[in-house]
């Protein structure tokens, strides 16, 4: 079980077609500096999971860790909500 000493985000599981590594969208919205509208932003974070546990569509909370691979930053802590 990993600590949740990072950087904590939510988010929805869009793949999970490797081996212990899900991929994870965040979407945040921000204000817009000129035009003062809301903006939808996007983070697609790749996740290990361990014990291959995820599915598609499920709500996750990740959090930032050492870097594992190449692009896997990212350890999974727990499904909040499982589709």
């Amino acid at each position: 079980m990993q600590t949740t000493k990072g950087k904590t985000l939510q988010g929805k599981v869009v793949s999970n077609k490797c081996n212990k590594t899900i991929t994870v969208s965040v979407t945040k919205y921000v204000i817009h500096s000129i035009y003062g509208k809301y903006v939808k932003k996007t983070l697609k974070c790749y996740v290990h999971d361990e014990h291959n546990e995820c599915n598609i569509g499920d709500t996750v909370k990740i959090v930032n860790s050492k870097p594992i691979s190449k692009n896997k930053h990212w350890h999974l802590v727990t499904i909040i909500e499982l589709n």
